[in-house]
């Protein structure tokens, strides 16, 4: 039995393959604990994981290996009972680990039944996708045989296959009607949240430790989010300053013109690798993204024309033809301004013969160096692009096994209610901090005379902190 004061203890048990271990690796996020596998009897030991608050233990999880075989172990049971005999069930489950069949027959549910002695409670994982069979019935009775709360944790209720309704009925008329539904491929924001305030109700004793890890919890997802906005800040500061210089010429500036798309996808490769080392994802869950990010990765390349168009960036029929979409191109020589409101999308293939529609009088005239910057939908498109990914790492449990999706970057697919930053970002004006980096091209650390001063650290405060409001 634990001592009172010790840390509170959960044993997190249940049949074979419906997400134990994923609970533990969505709770620790840590996607490397235990082995998660589409396939019984992955767990066959007992393994532990400590959550943290202050640098104190809170609570300590215990993953169990799946019970497989709760119908002959009941009758098992009702056999080691002498006749006349009243013994209440936690003398029971004793009697039964003391018996030669606990290291043969029963030995992976004597772990499992030893281990939850040894805790406060049990948090008992259902695959809401499977029927509610006799097994469950009568594994659910030989938990509570040991005396301690079980609370039922609800997992894969987005599946199309759920039976959550069936589900909730079986474990009422069994008496457990405190439970919780969190999937740990796809947690709720508040998922952790709801987890804790229902073992608070039937751990009162523990509800300190709960609340204060609740809170924590909040904490951590909002340190965690400021860390990305800022992450996300400094790219768009980044490539809202950077100019590359170019010779004149079309060879010329069709050369520097892929640089700077080269060097802008490179940085943007930068800013999703270091979100997903944040939200502790590997690279490997997240096979949409590589050196350089390649059109049929993101589902278009940052600087194709119909990139802009599927996430709802509008830019007028002139602007949009051909491949320009990308870039601004900017005249210094004899003080010639062109800038982004006459040539946007500098792009191979593509900048002199935008640069036709403007008649031969206004060509003629461009002489000297050139100076070719990212256009405004390209900034659009890159903060639309990593919103959308803090969306789907936030709401991505460390259990998932497949690819990190992001289809709802679209356009005409809705991200969330609450998530109005997009909409911003498609329709109003670019932030000011952004302005204002256009003419400071020694903000930009992909420039050549990088100076990052006193205000960029600044605009990029005050650019973060705009985005967390906004998400």
């Amino acid at each position: 039995m634990p001592t009172p004061d010790a840390p509170l203890r959960l044993a997190v048990v249940g049949h074979t393959n419906t997400g134990k271990t994923s609970l533990l690796r969505t709770l620790t996020r840590d996607p490397d604990f235990g082995v998660v596998e589409d396939s019984p009897g992955t767990t066959r030991h007992v393994e532990g994981a400590r959550l943290l608050v202050d640098g104190s233990v809170a609570v300590e999880l215990y993953d169990t290996p799946g019970m497989e075989d709760g119908i002959a172990l009941l009758d098992y049971l009702d056999q080691l009972a002498r006749p006349a005999e009243r013994i209440d069930g936690p003398e029971r489950i004793r009697r039964f680990l003391a018996s030669p069949e606990s290291g043969r027959r029963f030995e992976q549910e004597a772990r499992v039944l030893k281990k939850l002695l040894d805790c406060h409670a049990g948090l008992y994982v259902v695959d809401v996708r499977d029927p509610v069979l006799g097994k469950h019935k009568d594994e659910l009775a030989i938990l509570a045989s040991c005396g301690h709360p079980l609370v039922p944790v609800l997992n894969f209720t987005h599946s199309p296959q759920q039976r959550l309704a069936m589900w909730r009925e079986a474990l009422a008329r069994l008496g457990l009607h405190v439970s919780v539904e969190f999937d740990t491929v796809a947690p709720a924001l508040d998922g952790e949240t709801q987890l804790y305030e229902k073992l608070a109700l039937v751990l009162d004793g523990h509800a300190g430790p709960l609340q204060a890890l609740k809170h924590d919890v909040a904490q951590q997802r909002d340190v965690r989010r400021r860390d990305a906005m800022r992450m996300i800040a400094e790219l768009l500061i980044d490539v809202a300053a950077f100019h590359l210089a170019s010779e004149p010429g079309q060879e010329a500036i069709e050369a520097s013109t892929q640089a700077l798309r080269r060097k802008v996808r490179e940085r943007e490769n930068l800013c999703v690798q270091a979100l997903l080392k944040r939200y502790n994802f590997n690279p490997r869950d997240f096979p949409a993204y590589a050196l350089p990010l390649e059109g049929e990765r993101w589902g278009m390349d940052l600087f194709h024309p119909q990139a802009l168009k599927d996430v709802g960036i509008h830019v007028s029929k002139g602007m949009a033809a051909g491949a320009m979409a990308g870039a601004t191109l900017d005249v210094f020589t004899a003080g010639i301004s062109l800038g982004a409101a006459t040539l946007v999308g500098a792009a191979a293939g593509g900048l002199w013969q935008g640069a036709d529609k403007l008649g031969k009088r206004v060509v003629g005239r461009l002489k000297g160096y050139q100076e070719l910057s990212v256009g405004d939908g390209v900034l659009r498109l890159l903060a639309i692009r990593q919103l959308a990914l803090v969306h789907a790492l936030e709401r991505r449990g460390h259990a998932a096994q497949g690819p990190i999706r992001l289809d709802s970057v679209r356009g005409d697919t809705a991200i969330a209610s609450n998530d109005g930053s997009l909409e911003t970002w498609r329709n109003d004006k670019l932030a000011p901090e952004l302005l204002e980096a256009r003419s400071q091209p020694q903000w930009s650390s992909l420039g050549t005379h990088y100076d990052a001063g006193a205000r960029r650290p600044q605009a990029i405060r005050t650019l973060a902190e705009s985005l967390f409001k906004e998400v």
